[in-house]
Parts: C-alpha cells; sequence; structure tokens
C-alpha cells in the first residue's frame, strides 16, 4: 500500500536529503554559494546558475542572525530560492523578526570564450522587503577556471552603498524613485513589480580564486550599506569589503567563514542535493526472472481441464515478485492479464516483470501479452507487448528503447479478463512512528509531535476502498502554541492551533472511497467521512485523462463541515460547498503544469497556479500560488497563499522497490484565504503513473 506522508516536516525532510547527500560521490567545489543560498560570493550574488536540477540546503549565521536557505534549479536557466530568516533587534527593539522571503534568478547568456555568463536576478521579491534588490551580475572564468570575477550593478538593497542614478532612467524618469517603505520590513508579501530596478543603483564585485580542489577564497566589494541594521541593530558597516574562505566536502557540500564588512565573522554551510542522482542507480532489489525457453501446452500439462492450475502457477509467481493477479484470460494466441503493483515505484517495472513472469508460464502457443494495469481497482491502461520482443531485446544493447517503441500502450475503459476467485475482499494494515512539524511559528519558530500511527484498509470489492488513520502523539510542544487566529475571514485553516493544543488521540481520516471508469478517458472517485483533519463530508471528481495524451481536464464538487477540535467524532456549525475545474498540462521534460480555478473553504473565488519537476526517479519538487477575491488587506500576512512542496521516494534514499515517499509543503504563512480541502487520492495522481508519459519517461526500469 502506497502512504505519502503529506505532513513530513521541513527539518526532518531536510535531514533526510542531507543523509541521502552524504554518500554522494567525491566531487570538486564548484563555485561559492552566498549567504542568502544563492550563486554568489558572500553578500553579493555572481553571474551563474546552479547545475540543472540541483537543490541546495545551506545556512549562514553571523551576530544577531540566522539565515536558512533552500533552492532549486528549476531548469537550466531559472533558479528560485526560499529563505527564512531569523533577525535580533531588527526594529531598534527587544523583538526578534522571522522574515519570510523569494529569490528568482534568470540565466540571460550562458559563458564562452569571450563573453560572461550573465544573470538578472531579484531578492526578496514576494517576502516583507526586508532584504528586497534586484540586480544584473556577470561572471568570467580564467586560469582554467580557478578564477573567477564577477562585476555586476543593484537596486534597493544592493544599490544602497556607493549608489548613484539610475542608468534606466535614460528610457524613463519613473526609474528614478523607489518607495521609502520597500525594504523597511513591513508585512506586505506583495509583488511590488512597479517598484523593480527603481531608485539608485550601484556597482559591486568581487572574484574567486580555486586555491586546491578543496579550498577557494572570495573576496568582494559589497554596495550593501545594511541601513537598517545600523540604525536598529547597532551594526557597524566599517567597509564595504568582504572576504571568505571556503572548504569543499567529498559530497559537495561546502563549509565557509566570512568576514562582513570589517565588524562581523559569520560561518555557513551549504550542501548540494541532486535528486537526478538517487543513491542507488539501478536499485538493490532482487534481479527479474529471466525469461525461460519456451515450453508447449503438453509440456506444461497445460489444456482445459488445467486452467485453475495455471492461473495459480502465475498468481504464485507474479506475487513473488509483487505483483498482485486480479484476473486473466487466453483468447487464442493472445493472454490479457490484470495485474496490481504493490512493490514498484515506476509501473513500467511492474509491466516488465508481469510479461517475463508470463513467458515463462504460459504455453508456446501464446505470441501475445495484453497487459491491464490498475490503480484503487481501476484499470487505467492496457499495453500490448509481443513475446517475441521480450525474447529477442532482453539483453539488447538498446532494448530499452526498442522494447518501447515496440509496446502498444492504450486506454482500458473496462477490463477484458476473467476475474481471479478470491482476490477480494482484502485487508491491510501498518503501524508506524510518525513526525508532525509546525514551521514558522514567531514565538517558536519550529514545533513538532512525535508520536505513533496506525492505519488500515479494507477493500471488499474492486474500486471500494474503507480506510482510516488514527495518530497518538508521544512526545512533542505542538500543544503549547498560543498563538490565536486573528484572521477576519472564517478561520478555516488558522484555527490549526486549536486542533493541535484540544486532541490526543486523533483520527485523521476515515472514509469510504469508490474509484469507477465512467467511459473511454473518464475516471471517477466518490469520497465520503472524516476527509482530513480539520473536516469531514463527501467529495465527488471526475477526470478526462486520455492514456497517451500530455492533457487532462478535471471537475470536483465537495461538502465540507469543519470538525470538532479534538479530532475525533464530532463537528463544529461551519459548513460549505467547495469545488474546482482543473486543467492539467505534462510539459515534458518532468514539467508538469496545472491549474485549478473555483470556490475554497472561506467561501472565497479564485485560482491555484502550480509549476512542478519531477525527475525520472520520482522525485519532485514544485511552487504555487493562489489569487482570490480576497483582498491583501483581508488576507493579512502574505497577501496571498503561496508555497513549495517536494517529495522524495523511498526508493531514492534506500534502493529499494518500496513505494510511497516523504513529502512536505513549505508556505511562509497559514492563512484563511484560498484555502482548499485536502482530499485522498484526488485523480490525477492515482492515474497518470501508468499512462504513456509516465510510462516513456521511468521505461528504462522495464528491464529491471
Amino acid at each position: 500500500m502506497t502512504v505519502l506522508h503529506k505532513s513530513f516536516g521541513l527539518s526532518t525532510s531536510l535531514l533526510i536529503l542531507s543523509m541521502g547527500a552524504a554518500q554522494a560521490q567525491d566531487v570538486e567545489l564548484r563555485f561559492p554559494v552566498s549567504e542568502f543560498g544563492t550563486p554568489g560570493l558572500i553578500d553579493m550574488p555572481t553571474g551563474e546558475v546552479f547545475e540543472d536540477g540541483t537543490l541546495l540546503l545551506s545556512s549562514a549565521f553571523h551576530s544577531g542572525v540566522q539565515k536558512y536557505n533552500l533552492s532549486f534549479q528549476l531548469t537550466p536557466r531559472i533558479f528560485g530560492t526560499f529563505r527564512y530568516a531569523i533577525v535580533d533587534s531588527f526594529d531598534g527593539g527587544d523583538d526578534t523578526r522571522y522574515d519570510r522571503s523569494f529569490d528568482f534568478g534568470y540565466l540571460l547568456a550562458e559563458e564562452t570564450g569571450l563573453r560572461p555568463s550573465m544573470v538578472v536576478g531579484l531578492r526578496d521579491f514576494g517576502g516583507t522587503g526586508v532584504y528586497g534588490s534586484e540586480y544584473v551580475a556577470a561572471t568570467k572564468h580564467f586560469m582554467e577556471d580557478r578564477l573567477s570575477v564577477t562585476g555586476g550593478i543593484g537596486w534597493g538593497r544592493l544599490g544602497s552603498y556607493g549608489g548613484f542614478q539610475n542608468p534606466l532612467s535614460f528610457f524613463s524618469d519613473a526609474f528614478d524613485n523607489r518607495s521609502e517603505n520597500l525594504g523597511a520590513g513591513g508585512d506586505t508579501g506583495q509583488l511590488d513589480i512597479d517598484q523593480w530596478f527603481h531608485g539608485d543603483a550601484a556597482l559591486f564585485g568581487g572574484f574567486t580564486y580555486q586555491i586546491s580542489p578543496r579550498l577557494s577564497v572570495a573576496l568582494e566589494y559589497s554596495s550593501d550599506a545594511y541601513i537598517t541594521e545600523v540604525a536598529n541593530a547597532g551594526f557597524e558597516h566599517k567597509t564595504p569589503i568582504n572576504a571568505a574562505l571556503s572548504y569543499g566536502l567529498k559530497n559537495g557540500g561546502a563549509l565557509t567563514a566570512y568576514a562582513l564588512h570589517g565588524s562581523e565573522i559569520g560561518f555557513m554551510a551549504s550542501l548540494p542535493i541532486h535528486p537526478q542522482r538517487p543513491q542507488y542507480s539501478s536499485g538493490i532489489e532482487d534481479a527479474p526472472p529471466a525469461l525461460l525457453p519456451r515450453r508447449t501446452a503438453a509440456a506444461l500439462s497445460w489444456d482445459e481441464a488445467s486452467i485453475q492450475t495455471r492461473n495459480s502457477r502465475t498468481y504464485a509467481a507474479l506475487e513473488a515478485e509483487g505483483i498482485a493477479l486480479e484476473g486473466i484470460s487466453v483468447a487464442g494466441t493472445t493472454a490479457t492479464v490484470r495485474f496490481a503493483n504493490d512493490r514498484y515505484p515506476a509501473t513500467a517495472q511492474a509491466l516488465g516483470r508481469t510479461a517475463r513472469v508470463l513467458a515463462n508460464t504460459l504455453p508456446a502457443e501464446i505470441m501475445t501479452f495484453r497487459l491491464e494495469a490498475t490503480a484503487n481497482g481501476m484499470t487505467t491502461s492496457r499495453t500490448t507487448l509481443r513475446r517475441s520482443d521480450l525474447e529477442e531485446l532482453e539483453y539488447d544493447l538498446d532494448g530499452t528503447w526498442r522494447s518501447y517503441a515496440r509496446a502498444r500502450i492504450e486506454d482500458a475503459p473496462r477490463t477484458e479478463t476473467q476475474a481471479i476467485a478470491g482476490i477480494y475482499p482484502k485487508f491491510d494494515w501498518r503501524l508506524t512512528p510518525y513526525l508532525d512539524p509546525a514551521l514558522f511559528d514567531p514565538d517558536d519558530p519550529v514545533r513538532a509531535d512525535l508520536g505513533l500511527q496506525a492505519e488500515a484498509s479494507f477493500t471488499p470489492m474492486r474500486g471500494l476502498i474503507f480506510s482510516g488513520t488514527v495518530r497518538q502523539p508521544v512526545v512533542g510542544n505542538l500543544d503549547q502554541s498560543t498563538r490565536p487566529s486573528n484572521s477576519v475571514l472564517p478561520h478555516v485553516r488558522t484555527d490549526s492551533v486549536s486542533y493541535a493544543t484540544q486532541s490526543d488521540l486523533e483520527i485523521k481520516h476515515l472514509t469510504a472511497e469508490y474509484f469507477f471508469r465512467p467511459g473511454t478517458n473518464l475516471f471517477g472517485r466518490v469520497t465520503a467521512g472524516y476527509l482530513e483533519t480539520m473536516y469531514g463530508g463527501v467529495s465527488g471528481e471526475v477526470l478526462w485523462k486520455p492514456v497517451n495524451g500530455p492533457l487532462a481536464l478535471g471537475a470536483e464538487l465537495n461538502y465540507a463541515k469543519k470538525r470538532e477540535f479534538d479530532q475525533l467524532f464530532g463537528f463544529q456549525d461551519y459548513d460549505i460547498v467547495t469545488g474546482h475545474a482543473s486543467a492539467y498540462y505534462d510539459f515534458g521534460g518532468g514539467y508538469l503544469g496545472q491549474v485549478d480555478v473555483g470556490r475554497y473553504l472561506a467561501g472565497d473565488y479564485g485560482a491555484t497556479f502550480s509549476l512542478d519537476r519531477e525527475f525520472d526517479n520520482g522525485f519532485r519538487v514544485g511552487a504555487f500560488f493562489t489569487l482570490t477575491d480576497v483582498s491583501f488587506d483581508d488576507f493579512g500576512e502574505g497577501s496571498f497563499d503561496k508555497g513549495i512542496r517536494f517529495t522524495v521516494p523511498i526508493d531514492w534514499l534506500s534502493g529499494a522497490a518500496t513505494q510511497g515517499g516523504y513529502g512536505t509543503t513549505i508556505r511562509p504563512v497559514l492563512r484563511d484565504g484560498g484555502a482548499r480541502l485536502d482530499v485522498r487520492n484526488r485523480l490525477y495522481e492515482v492515474v497518470r503513473g501508468s499512462q504513456t508519459n509516465e510510462l516513456e519517461d521511468r521505461w528504462g526500469k522495464f528491464w529491471r
């Protein structure tokens, strides 16, 4: 049973990633990372970007300031960063500011023999503006890449030391002026597009020199005057010169000590994660069964009177591979098989193993295998393979691509197999530990509960699933939060503190789900019960998803009623009807886009826009934002809902053929506007794994 622990928090997820990266191959330090978690010198950015797909964790510390950064190279040219900073005495008093912000960078030009690489970037463009600035930076390498030289121009904070009139004023006088409130640390969270690249500009620059494969030194001229810190936090800006010494680790990480503006000594650590490079690239599962020479029906003692024996033999062989045989029919030289993949993260691997088992257990007269993949009882696709292709390509050097090219994948709106007796009912259960964190509470930025979680499911027939999850916290401090909601909207999410403090034994979900196929390219779901931590009710969904197409369209309608704070069986008075129309598009190359338009839990109307990058091994990183008819003022801190999310498959870490993973969503702030019901098993993710785009991406596992 696939389990995705969505509550697995930032600190734990980053720890898992770090553990995985700690065994990475020996690599050289490529270039330093700034204390803001972006390619840079110390304070200043460079004209470089990370290696495509890199997920970088970093933290920096100097007197009174802590920065925790998570950066991701979304495309070869675009990177983004989420930052959580803790700044003491920012406003001149004893209070500590907990600041959340986003950065963005775009590679304008790659480095050539004569031209430097160039990046245009935004720093703190979606937060409070404490570090708000924009820049254009260029970097050129010399001496066989041991020396890199950077020069750039900055605005905002990066235009506050040695500033001069904005050169963009040549195009319009409007570029001369920048709001004085920007960078003051207000709770805006808005995109002040009309202020970007406005106001005074200043030049910055510096260089890094690779002393050895492990050791590098950086020197920079900073254009940040630290005006707010000097005025309020006792910071001394004695010089614009900063220096750093970095030591590269074998896993690609780095430890850095730096001197900041002649008055501070700081320390930084960074660790790159490469999602496209799992710890065990080919897996550590048992080898698949080798193809045996064909045997005739007579040799197998197979005839009409022994169909049950044949089915039992095939069933047992598939069960040994972690695959459940649910139906089989033989007509002439074609065998059609319906199977459920209970083990392999890649459906292509389950297809490959199923095909080899059939070749080894069915008589030589069977020439064609038609394999029906299922998900939650629904038949989602049918893949047709020729037995002769399996035999020809098993050891072919280009067998992976050639076997995919010869396969035929089509929709399977209804099964064409005869059901195997005794498959249903099914019962499954597990008892596991859990960690439930709550991040970014200003009173205590990291809270968490650790406890035991019991999960069980009962499937009396195809497509009908009864399941539930019960948790018992053992240790933790979630119940110590005292921060009340100040939302002017219905408290559809901001009462999370009450759910944490007024519960002990918790029913996380208790539902009945029914999955069905209304027609060709159509999928359906109905869910009823305690749908999630805060809401119960009824949810219905229909999805149109052609098996060979990149586009999918869906519609969901829900009736939701707010649960009691103890998370047991009671309900509160608040209820609402919500729903969304959704469009999904697979752009290829692992990029997945999604738009959801409809009504949210607080009664607001709007749309959520999402973009994810999924690697062939299932590692996934994405971002989203939601805009509704709730004004920025009514929404409160943050102005609108936004965040990043990632999923780390278990097999990426362990190499074992195991489904499931650890996933989390990181929001700068949780508010009531743009809040959507958290329903399990939405159809797009249930269906897509066994359809053409995903099968093609992961077909390399077919022969594993």
